[in-house]
């Protein structure tokens, strides 16, 4: 199936043509029936000669009804243009080819109507030198005659020729079905129908609803009236959805593949029409079936800023347009540049992102997304319409640094010099401290997770108790160091004795120090003010093994040459590491 959206002024036949191709009434309304005039969109399909399926998406021509228009060709791939052969080009062909041109739609076709009522020529000369201008370009035209059938064969066949040029959709994208129609259908329940431009939808699918936080469920799908288990880009669908009710969804809603689209109510744009400096500072923009109030801040020549009266799920590339509904002007087209773009609230903010700007073109890059974004979530930029490579041929740059945060090379290697930097400057300043905290290092560095501190520690730093530093005692602040030798040169040949407080405060060593040294390694702590060198635990136990087992508290102290107060505190200790093991009645042992 391939869809095709007509465009024209009013009355020049464009309900009528469909009618005659499809066999079936577009106008689905009595109102449109009775006064001879679309108002709304409309629909219908049939089989063209090489046997595939065209729909119509059939839309109102009159001046007042261009939203309704906007919203069936959004979304859609081509166009079939309608002139009248009596009347020729009038303002709402502008206007619609106007909108065509915005959208960049590429891929069309002229039909000329009433071709037996005048001379098709004249209005075809100039409906085709208007057309060819546009991101149309030069086109196929068709003289037909709703009335009498001629030139229906002809533009049957020539339908079968666009079909042929149209791209492969991809069946592989995630769903962005914008909604054209909400509708209840008794026993059934709230269905939704609209131009299905990429993706694949099935029974049984758990969606998104654009602006809301609860999934919805496909309960059933429609493809051209028939019931379908799974319908598949490019298709006009019905979705029957469950549990939702009518009223949370209408026209300009989307139903999405969950956690695959960005909500944004700000974003940055390039025009294709009028100077940023000319655009009121109020719009309406059109993208897919939405008609959304923005707000324009022009940012360069040819950029701008819209802030969105609500959040909509876009991509970096969308193409949409902007429209005063009060002067009846398309304005023109734009191309989304970024969809989370930087605040502006510093002085000559605007003048920096507008040269950042310039350089932009509206397809996606990962690599410039990285250099401008420094730090980013893979999801994120998937979520913008950025394509991640994953797998083994993804290149280094495009691996996550840390859990899905993708990092610009350069920003990364600035980062792990800052943090040295950082970790060495904390150092001076609390130089009894063990190292810089995490989370002070993550708010020094502006990051936005504390995983990415972890990625950025390297030897000779590391972690420890959540902080970064050395990672050997050899560090130790130099005046602690001095009089850690000290305590090593007085009591190396005695292991077991331990300096008394006077004498501890002689070496320089307070508690301040003295924590900072059993820190690092250098001292052994057995109790406040009750310090051993760090390898007597092991000479104690290698003391302890030569005496007759098991021993005494008393036995202990005399061979290892030192008194109660650090026997007690010792031995407790190497009973918790179970060096020695506690009898029942005092005594101990050694465990070998």
């Amino acid at each position: 199936m391939f869809v095709v959206a007509t465009a024209g002024h009013v009355d020049h036949g464009k309900s009528t043509l469909v009618r005659a191709l499809t066999g079936m009434e577009p106008d689905r309304w009595a109102e449109e029936r009775r006064r001879g005039m679309t108002i709304d969109l409309g629909f219908a399909w049939t089989t063209l000669p090489s046997g595939g399926t065209v729909a119509f998406v059939d839309v109102p021509g009159h001046e007042r009804f261009v939203p309704n228009m906007l919203a069936g060709v959004g979304p859609v791939p081509a166009a079939l243009i309608v002139v009248a052969a009596d009347e020729g080009w009038m303002p709402q062909s502008a206007e619609h080819l106007a909108a065509l041109d915005a959208l960049g739609v590429a891929y069309g076709l002229l039909a000329v109507t009433r071709a037996d009522l005048a001379d098709p020529g004249p209005a075809t000369a100039r409906a085709r030198a208007e057309i060819a201008a546009t991101s149309l370009g030069a086109v196929p035209a068709v003289a037909v005659s709703g009335l009498t059938g001629a030139g229906l064969p002809e533009l049957r066949a020539a339908l079968d020729r666009l079909a042929a040029q149209l791209p492969a959709p991809v069946v592989d994208d995630p769903v962005r079905l914008w909604v054209d129609r909400s509708f209840t259908v008794r026993g059934s329940g709230t269905v939704v129908t609209g131009t299905l431009g990429g993706g694949r939808l099935r029974v049984g699918d758990a969606l998104e609803l654009a602006g809301a936080d609860e999934p919805v469920r496909v309960r059933g799908l429609h493809c051209l009236g028939e019931a379908r288990p799974e319908a598949a880009a490019v298709a006009r669908v019905a979705v029957n959805l469950r549990g939702t009710p009518r009223d949370r969804l209408g026209r300009g809603d989307a139903l999405l593949t969950p956690d695959r689209f960005h909500h944004t109510d700000l974003v940055d744009v390039r025009l294709a029409g009028d100077p940023a400096g000319d655009l009121p500072a109020t719009l309406t923009l059109h993208v897919g079936s939405a008609a959304v109030p923005v707000r324009v801040r022009p940012l360069g020549p040819d950029t701008v800023r819209l802030r969105l009266a609500r959040p909509l799920p876009l991509l970096v590339g969308d193409r949409a347009l902007l429209r005063d509904p009060g002067r009846h002007h398309v304005n023109g087209g734009v191309r989304v540049l970024d969809v989370a773009p930087p605040p502006l609230g510093r002085r000559g903010a605007a003048a920096a992102r507008s040269q950042v700007l310039a350089e932009l073109n509206g397809r996606p890059d990962l690599a410039g997304e990285l250099r401008r974004r420094r730090l980013v979530r893979a999801g994120a930029l998937i979520r913008m319409g950025v394509p991640v490579p994953t797998g083994r041929d993804s290149p280094a740059w495009a691996v996550p640094v840390a859990g899905d945060w993708l990092a610009d090379p350069a920003h990364w290697r600035q980062l792990g010099e800052r943090l040295t930097e950082e970790v060495a400057r904390h150092a001076r300043e609390h130089p009894l401290e063990p190292g810089m905290p995490v989370d002070a290092l993550r708010q020094r560095l502006a990051l936005p997770d504390r995983v990415l501190v972890e990625a950025l520690v390297r030897p000779p730093l590391r972690i420890h108790a959540g902080r970064v530093g050395a990672a050997s005692a050899n560090a130790l602040p130099e005046p602690v160091a001095l009089a850690v030798s000290r305590v090593r040169a007085e009591y190396g040949d005695r292991p077991f004795r331990a300096p008394e407080a006077d004498r501890l405060v002689d070496f320089g060593l307070g508690p301040r120090e003295i924590g900072a040294a059993v820190r690092a390694g250098a001292l052994l702590r057995l109790a406040d003010n009750v310090v051993l060198l760090p390898d007597a635990l092991d000479d104690a136990v290698r003391v302890l093994a030569g005496l007759p087992q098991p021993f005494t508290l008393s036995a202990a102290r005399q061979a290892l040459d030192t008194t109660r107060r650090v026997a007690v505190p010792l031995l407790e200790l190497l009973d918790r590491r179970g060096a020695t093991r506690r009898l029942p009645d005092d005594a101990r042992i050694v465990v070998t």
